[in-house]
């Protein structure tokens, strides 16, 4: 008898028992790797902890799409010997770790010996390490735990190589083989945020060992620290000197007063206590439980939108949602309400009462008596706030360029500002004159808030000697749409939301209205546009009330084109091509021009790449055409493409990669996915910038709608595609994203920094 299913309340109940089956060892390790290894960050603290554990004192990390195609780590530790190597990817295999007692007292970080095995099945894995008193370096390459060849022919027994002490470990193509979290992540920008986040953090907590992270290709390292500094200096040149300068140190011990220093002078209140505090871990016989909390605190003076709390337990960064509640109380009635501070706290413990092996990714570990030394830090912390004295309040400038409100003062103080105010007044008038006035005058506003936004303010390429010709430039941009602030958006043309009653289309149009930042998107309606910095970078420079701000314009018209075309969905105008090209031959293009080791990674060849790319967008061109304007031919000919923004035409050099894209890129599975993943893609495409296959000394094809003069003339020769480049930039994406860009919030962690504020440079410049 066959067995029959019974459906309850939509639920479908299986009439007799499944059988329980034994998973396949593949499937165990890739489910216990998800389990460790969750995003690019994630693996590289294994990593970073590993460096650290071999005594490294210089840690260089490398990054490439947010460490989702390549991150490395290198190190000057103590490297690996060569007959470790072939296990060194298996699970449960460990340097740190020998017995079931050595769990009771670890001062490691790893110990379980899963890391490398967890990288290994998501990734391609390659070690190059050289130990002391080896003549030369090894080199190994793991997948799914084993030892394999480099090259397709050779043996997997590891190679001589070329090498300094330590070791260097290479993770590529991350998450190739499991494509539901690889499209469950965010984009390349947002996981090397995550990534300098985690690095930043034990650079803090480490400040002996010199720290360094890039992009990989990138002129510039992204963060740099020293070998030699103390915990306060890292985080002034980390997390600014705004904090560093507000920062209460303070060490906690169960024996002794507190000690507390500001501004790296400490001061205790007897000599003997300086022993009791260093000798606190080590001495555990006249205390029951020994424990060191050093912590380092900003004052009331200090406030942020949002905490940032650092958290080490016996050098372990952990997280704890109650230690932290009792640090953000110690708050409470200090600072204003939405307000937060920076808090750094390293705790250090007897070993034998931590239990570190709770979380498979050691995120939180358990202690004894966590309740009694939460508390007695917070108080310390509450008892040394309360005795610094009155807060010292700044005004501040508000978003819409205007002053803070100002207290009242009565007596000797209102006396005081009066003279403040006159002294810092119009210079022109008299001081002696306005005090026997007896009519009331009105209070003039001091320089460092004065908004200069006139037709007449200079930008970057106005301070350049000017070629022949571009000074039509400027007469164009004015003319066609720079007049002040806002003037954008009241003039140009709005475009209309296209009438569209698919759900999943209405789904993400509300999720791009409900992410708006009301702040972010004030700016860049109201903003002064300053000038291009970097065009290989994609910075530019604007000015809002009385800050300058450094924004990345290419983040920006990404986010912008996905908009539009969310916007316009089933409506989109077409860019007729003609003569049409071969969709093949584009694809074609672009497969030829990715890097080799990608394509022999691929279970298929070129040719098997290039007819999957074609059938699947041929299989869907009904679709693509009447959704996004997308028009192929029966034949194969690429007749038009969608025209988000009539004001801009794309750099058509980057259309063979944009196809070849729209193959794995796209989710064809899943309606929302895959109308959110084909516009962003789309967007991508229409970012400025040199096309992939093109030379770069060849001039890119400028847009049909704006063409430029010659160019503004700079001390180095610029090719006709920069000068057209910055031209468009200038002149067609900033008015744009005035008109039409809702801001996220996801731009303000790289995309949008304020590098200057008019107010805080005066107080600079006075000190000096």
């Amino acid at each position: 008898m066959t067995a029959k299913e019974v459906i309850e309340d939509e639920v479908v109940i299986p009439s007799e028992p499944a059988p329980i089956r034994r998973l396949e060892q593949s499937l165990i390790n890739r489910i216990a790797a998800g389990e460790i290894i969750h995003r690019p960050s994630s693996a590289l603290k294994e990593l970073l902890e590993n460096s650290l554990d071999a005594g490294a004192t210089s840690i260089r990390v490398t990054v490439k799409e947010g460490g989702l195609r390549l991150l490395q780590i290198q190190d000057n530790g103590s490297g690996i010997q060569k007959d470790s190597l072939p296990i060194l990817a298996h699970r449960h295999t460990t340097s740190k770790l020998s017995s079931f007692s050595d769990l009771s007292h670890l001062t490691t970080y790893g110990f379980r010996g899963e890391a490398l095995a967890s990288i290994s099945h998501v990734a391609d894995l390659s070690v190059v390490t050289k130990a002391r008193g080896e003549q030369c370096a090894w080199r190994a390459c793991y997948l799914d735990g084993e030892m394999v060849p480099s090259k397709p022919g050779l043996s997997a027994e590891p190679k001589p190589a070329p090498g300094n002490f330590g070791t260097t470990i290479t993770v590529a193509s991350l998450f190739h083989n499991t494509p539901a979290r690889l499209s469950a992540l965010r984009s390349s920008s947002e996981e090397y945020a995550r990534i300098l986040d985690v690095v930043t953090k034990y650079a803090v907590h480490n400040s002996h060992v010199a720290f360094f992270c890039k992009k990989l290709g990138g002129p510039t390292t992204d963060l740099s620290t020293p070998a030699s500094g103390t915990t306060k200096q890292a985080i002034s040149m980390l997390y600014g000197q705004g904090i560093a300068k507000e920062l209460i140190a303070l060490t906690v011990t169960p024996t002794s007063t507190m000690s507390v220093s500001r501004s790296g002078k400490r001061k205790r209140e007897s000599a003997n206590e300086d022993e009791e505090a260093d000798s606190a871990l080590e001495d555990d016989e006249n205390t029951k439980a020994a424990w060191t909390a050093d912590v380092q605190f900003t004052s009331a003076n200090y406030h942020a939108k949002k905490m940032v709390f650092l958290l080490f337990i016996n050098h372990r960064l952990v997280e704890s949602s109650r230690i932290k509640r009792a640090i953000e109380s110690v708050y409470t009635g200090i600072l204003p309400k939405g307000s937060s501070p920076f808090v750094y706290l390293s705790l250090r413990l007897d070993p034998t009462t931590v239990d570190v092996n709770v979380h498979p990714t050691k995120r939180e570990v358990h202690f004894l008596d966590e309740e009694t030394i939460t508390e007695r830090v917070a108080d310390a912390m509450q008892a040394q706030l309360a005795g610094m004295g009155e807060r010292v309040f700044e005004y501040q400038t508000l978003l819409t360029g205007g002053l803070a409100p100002e207290p009242e003062k009565s007596g000797k103080g209102k006396e005081k500002e009066k003279e403040r105010v006159r002294s810092a007044g119009n210079d022109d008038q008299d001081e002696e004159s306005s005090e026997q006035s007896t009519a009331p005058k009105k209070k003039a506003l001091p320089s460092q808030h004065k908004v200069r936004t006139s037709m007449a303010d200079r930008t970057l390429d106005s301070m350049f000697p000017m070629a022949s010709g571009s000074q039509a430039v400027g007469q164009i941009g004015n003319g066609s749409g720079s007049p002040g602030l806002g003037g954008e958006r009241e003039k140009g043309k709005a475009i209309k939301e296209s009438e569209c009653f698919l759900t999943s289309v209405q789904m993400l149009r509300q999720r791009v209205s409900r992410g708006r930042h009301k702040q972010l998107t004030e700016i860049l309606e109201k903003h002064k546009f300053v000038g291009v910095v970097d065009l290989e970078r994609e910075l530019s420079l604007v000015q809002h009330s009385t800050r300058l701000y450094l924004v990345s314009h290419g983040a920006l018209a990404e986010e912008l084109f996905y908009q539009l075309g969310l916007r316009q969905f089933g409506n989109l105008p077409r860019l007729q091509l003609d003569p049409p090209p071969s969709l093949r031959d584009l694809v074609t293009l672009a497969v030829d021009a990715e890097d080799s080791t990608e394509i022999a990674a691929s279970p298929l060849s070129k040719p098997q790449i290039i007819d999957a790319i074609v059938e699947t967008l041929t299989g869907r061109r009904e679709m693509l055409e009447e959704y996004f304007s997308l028009v192929i031919s029966p034949d194969g000919k690429v007749e038009a493409l969608p025209m988000l923004f009539r004001e801009y035409t794309p750099n058509l050099d980057k259309l063979p990669l944009f196809l070849m894209r729209l193959g794995p890129q796209v989710t064809w599975t899943s309606e929302v996915e895959c109308f959110e993943t084909f516009l962003r893609e789309l967007a991508y495409f229409y970012v400025p910038g040199p096309g992939p296959l093109a030379p770069q000394d060849q001039p890119q094809l400028p847009s049909p709608s704006s063409s430029p003069p010659d160019a503004m003339g700079s001390s180095q020769p610029e090719t006709q595609a920069a000068k057209a480049e910055k031209w468009q930039i200038e002149h067609v994406l900033f008015p744009a994203f005035r008109r039409h860009l809702v801001a996220p919030k996801s731009l303000l962690t790289r995309d949008v920094v304020q590098v200057a504020d008019l107010p805080d440079l005066y107080r600079v410049f006075e000190r000096c």
